[in-house]
């Protein structure tokens, strides 16, 4: 009986060194950063307490690909990216809603559920080739359009923010 005591603080022990393992899983980034992440998170990779994403950080997240049509595209198109959940567990996201920014600072709240429901894309490819500022990149959060004709509304429209610099968990 005396070893139930020994046995719970060694089990509290390697909990408390998995836990700090993982506060520390997420790299610098080498490259220039494209994406930025901050608010409710416990992963972060910055001084600021924020977690800071080059390109291939996010390649590593996993590439998915999306075959879809989307209002501002002619035509069916090919986007990879990874998924928004995966960035969202990579940094330990803990909220309810996401502040997503673009480039030029127009910004989208979208619930956090969309993630891991609709299945949302941070799209960085677009039929195999990187997409330039220019072509709604670096990053574009997009919705499963095609698979689901009732995204197709304003609502969806408005969180499906292009030229994404940052996201704010809330």
């Amino acid at each position: 009986m005396k070893m139930a005591p020994q046995i719970i603080k060694s089990l509290l022990a390697v909990g408390a060194v998995l836990g700090a393992a993982e506060s520390f899983a997420l790299d610098k980034p080498n490259g220039r950063v494209i994406l930025n992440v901050k608010g409710n998170i416990s992963v972060a990779n910055t001084a600021s307490g924020e977690a800071a994403f080059d390109k291939a950080m996010l390649n590593d997240l996993g590439e998915v690909t999306l075959v879809t049509s989307t209002p501002w595209t002619e035509g069916v198109n090919t986007f990879t990216g990874p998924k928004l959940s995966a960035l969202l567990d990579a940094v330990g996201a803990d909220g309810q809603t996401l502040v997503i920014t673009a480039l030029n600072d127009y910004s989208a709240k979208m619930p956090v559920e969309d993630a891991y429901e609709l299945g949302v894309l941070m799209a960085m490819n677009m039929n195999g080739k990187a997409m330039s500022v220019r072509e709604k990149g670096p990053i574009f959060m997009l919705y499963p359009f095609d698979s689901d004709r009732s995204l197709d509304n304003e609502v969806i429209h408005n969180r499906s923010v292009w030229q994404v610099k940052s996201i704010t968990v809330e």
